[in-house]
């Protein structure tokens, strides 16, 4: 075992936390904790789940604010600590579940997390510094769970900070990912860097920590250097009992037990020919380095996901399919993505795959629900402040729990788990694998997935060990142990690692992208492939129009088009800033008819250019105005997106109506013919917004404003704690709206001519869908403003062509209904396509 670095202790503590308590509600989570760490030092934080390490190590990266308790950073005491302060401070963290921004490729996350947007740096080698065998084109959203770890991992260790929270780093890394991390942990100590290291493992602290601090109930329990503590003493300072086996006793050798489970050549994507047998009271382990095919074998058994050969049979009949699924209790190992329902409380988390059991005449019996759900989740000690607390509000140890409950509530013939104990306590995993042994000793055969051989040693009567998709090994009985268990994983890997003419392990696995990706299919994944379709669409039919009737490319034509277009255009871009954050502003069309009646008193011939001006002038405001409230709605007086701007689509329209009941102030001929101005065929407005259109996607790209809107939109919970300021984005990105209103506005006003406020309203459905047509995701965090001027572009060419067609009006509403179809079709075909390879 290796010892940890020799410390270097300063003689002034570089972080310290005084006296802090925190409480949500009628939990205490942390009650006057105290916590000294030096530089130059690991400080492990132990702690039960929901002892309140998190909230603990949130305070001292300044994503919560304690109730009381001071904050001394340096020898500094800190006001206010937030996770901007936090991490010009030098504190840097490597969270439990990664701060990462699914919508944004590897590399974005790096700059956005890199000070001055990772200017200057080489972000491969930010990579290779932790061995993370990843491509910088990939999406995040593709990556596995341990790769995400990983990219998060490497940008907390490219920041170098003088403090470094590493909360559970290595639950889902194989034993090479876990060698680099400590190896990078020791480097940063050597530089003088303050390490807390918080873990469930105690071999963990062992190795590389020098001191420890346990938390237990949100109070400290005992501080002592690591060298001065067994690990039987540590134990008792967690859990506060004696723990006299983490593992129940496994059954004993029999000939006479049945089979159960038996799995003949099952073969799908990421694995090939698998075989595996059950017999009744086993728990059947898969071991392998993570992404070698494990995963995907056990979804497939589960029924979720397609096989392409093969049989499983539970007790004697063959299933496949949705019969498996009806059959199977599966616990993925993530919990966020796949575990929980983040809206939904604790009893719904844990109750939803039972309910038809639950239900009489078609209704629930909330009372046995509650008793139900009660009596399972107090088998597993589970730690809510109620049955009926939201599920987020949990410890990621005890969301655990809860999908560990729900398992077994729905009475499953088959219990599947990837990684049952990843972020678990040392206590709450000797209740999981007493019950998962129990479960067994009832004749349902269990299977789990996990990285951590000792785990595999102590719970499995029987292990399979698997390697590029293959079955290399199948350990029995006494053979399980962890020696030779890592043997298997790393003798089999070598082997078929130098067996010529294999398969990669990523070809094999079915991994989600890394290294040596394509080009090609990083641009199908990426936010272009759709404005390359439109594109080729819109020349498409354009030739096609033009086949029917040859006047449809006349210069009047085309400048009209144009026109009309680049209101719309002007508008779409706007609908996009705000589609990008996640949110949604219906009243753009009205307040573009707003603006209009308003020019409508002020821009007439005649007029003085100072009243012109003036206007204008009264317009921008207008439009900012409005902005501002739909975000301060939004982001302040907690409106949804939809009821904040549709609150605001009835005022502005009804303002309009008021000002205009009827079409009235024609608008200045001078000023339409300065607005419509053309270079030949085209119009220079035209122009103009496509030199914005490159102007804003250059700064989505390039600019730490374009960064902050997609990451908003991708995840906010990680676009705060990498100090983007969450709410000034949302309320700015209403505003922008408003301001590419403004300019649509002008337009318009040059096109109709007059004060009609009954003209905008049509804009708001045409500007939502050329955003979904240029392949935003109505979720926020994806899309181009140059695919969304080519979705305005496609939608204004439709409107025209239906007259060169011989078409009637009707056929206009036809052609965009089916086109948004068609846009939200592929786009969730994709997308879901993407999240299941991932």
């Amino acid at each position: 075992m290796s010892t940890p670095t020799t410390a270097r202790t300063g003689t002034r503590p570089v972080l310290e936390l005084r006296g802090v308590s925190k409480r949500y509600g009628a939990v205490q989570a942390l009650s006057d904790v105290h916590l000294r760490v030096e530089p130059g030092r690991v400080h492990a934080l132990l702690g039960e789940n929901g002892a309140g390490k998190s909230t603990l190590m949130g305070v001292a990266t300044g994503v919560t604010r304690p109730d009381t308790g001071e904050i001394v950073v340096q020898g500094e005491p800190v006001g206010t600590l937030t996770p901007d302060v936090a991490s010009r401070r030098g504190i840097a963290i490597v969270h439990q579940h990664p701060a990462v921004l699914p919508d944004l490729t590897v590399a974005e996350n790096l700059r956005a997390a890199l000070p001055g947007g990772g200017r200057g740096r080489d972000l491969r080698a930010v990579l290779d510094r932790v061995g993370a065998d990843l491509d910088l084109q990939d999406r995040v959203d593709d990556l596995s769970v341990a790769q995400k770890h990983v990219l998060e991992i490497a940008k907390a260790i490219a920041l170098e900070p003088a403090v470094l929270i590493l909360d559970e780093p290595t639950a889902p890394l194989g034993g090479d990912q876990v060698d680099d991390l400590f190896a990078q942990v020791r480097a940063a100590v050597d530089r003088g860097t303050a390490v807390v290291y918080i873990t469930h493992r105690l071999a963990e602290v062992r190795e590389i920590a020098h001191e420890v601090t346990v938390l237990r109930d949100g109070k400290v329990t005992g501080h002592a250097q690591v060298e001065d503590l067994t690990d039987e003493q540590m134990l008792r300072m967690i859990i506060g009992r004696e723990l006299t086996s983490t593992f129940p006793d496994k059954l004993g050798p029999s000939a006479e037990r049945s089979v159960v489970l038996s799995v003949e050549g099952l073969s799908g994507n990421g694995f090939r020919d698998v075989a595996l047998r059950a017999h009744r009271g086993e728990i059947v382990g898969l071991a392998g380095i993570v992404g070698n095919g494990q995963s995907e074998f056990l979804r497939a058994l589960g029924g979720l996901s397609p096989v392409t050969g093969g049989t499983v049979q539970l007790d004697g009949t063959a299933h496949h399919g949705r019969s498996l699924v009806a059959r199977t209790a599966y616990m993925p190992a993530d919990r966020h993505r796949e575990g929980v329902m983040p809206n939904l409380s604790v009893r719904e988390n844990a109750a939803v795959a039972s309910l038809r059991s639950l239900a009489r005449h078609g209704f629930v019996d909330g009372r046995r629900e509650r008793q139900v759900v009660g009596t399972e989740s107090g088998k597993l000690a589970l730690k809510t402040a109620s049955l009926e607390s939201g599920i987020m509000s949990l410890s990621g140890g005890n969301q655990q729990k809860v999908v560990m409950t729900r398992a077994l509530l729905s009475k499953p013939r088959l219990l599947l788990s990837d990684e049952p104990t990843q972020g678990v306590d040392v206590g709450a995993r000797s209740e999981i694998y007493t019950l998962m042994r129990a479960v067994a000793a009832e004749g349902v055969p269990v299977v789990v997935v996990s990285s951590d051989a000792k785990e595999l040693e102590g719970l499995c009567d029987r292990v399979v060990v698997m390697s590029r998709g293959h079955v290399v090994a199948e350990l029995t009985g006494a053979q399980v142990t962890e020696e030779a268990i890592t043997g298997a994983v790393v003798g089999a890997d070598h082997r078929t690692a130098s067996t010529a003419g294999a398969t990669s392990a990523r070809s094999a696995a079915g991994a989600a992208p890394g290294r040596g990706s394509g080009r090609w299919a990083h641009f199908l994944r990426g936010d272009y492939a759709p404005a390359l379709i439109l594109a080729a669409v819109i020349v498409g039919f354009g030739a096609y129009v033009y086949s029917q009737n040859s006047r449809y490319l006349a210069t009047f034509n085309i400048s009209s088009v144009l026109i009309l277009l680049t209101a719309l255009a002007f508008i779409s871009l706007g609908q996009a800033i705000v589609i990008m954050t996640g949110g949604i502003d219906l009243s753009l069309g009205p307040l573009a008819g707003l603006l209009v009646v308003i020019a409508s008193f002020f821009v007439n011939d005649n007029r003085p250019y100072a009243v012109v001006y003036l206007a204008f002038g009264i317009m921008l405001v207008v439009a900012i105005a409005s902005g501002l409230l739909n975000g301060t709605l939004v982001r302040y007086a907690g409106f949804t997106p939809v009821a904040a701007s549709l609150t605001l689509y009835i005022a502005l329209q009804g303002v309009s109506l008021l000002l205009r009941p009827f079409q009235g102030g024609f608008i200045s001929v001078a000023v339409s013919d300065a607005l419509t101005t053309t270079v030949g065929p085209v119009p220079v407005a035209f122009l103009a917004v496509v030199l914005v259109a490159v102007g804003l996607e250059v700064a989505l790209r390039r600019t730490a404003w374009g960064r902050s809107l997609r990451a908003v939109g991708s995840s906010e919970e990680s676009a705060r704690r990498l100090a983007v300021k969450v709410n000034r984005t949302h309320v700015l990105a209403y505003v922008g709206a408003a301001v590419m209103t403004f300019c649509g506005a002008l337009l318009l006003m040059a096109q109709i001519g007059v004060g009609d406020p009954t003209q905008g309203v049509t804009y708001t459905l045409s500007s939502i869908t050329a955003v979904v047509l240029g392949g935003a995701s109505l979720l926020g965090g994806r899309g181009s403003f140059i695919g969304t001027l080519l979705g305005a572009v496609l939608i204004q060419q439709i409107l025209n062509a239906t007259t060169f067609l011989n078409l009637t009006q009707t056929y206009q509403y036809v052609f965009q209904g089916v086109l948004i179809l068609i846009a939200a079709a592929i786009y969730t075909r994709a997308r879901s396509t993407r999240r299941t390879v991932a």
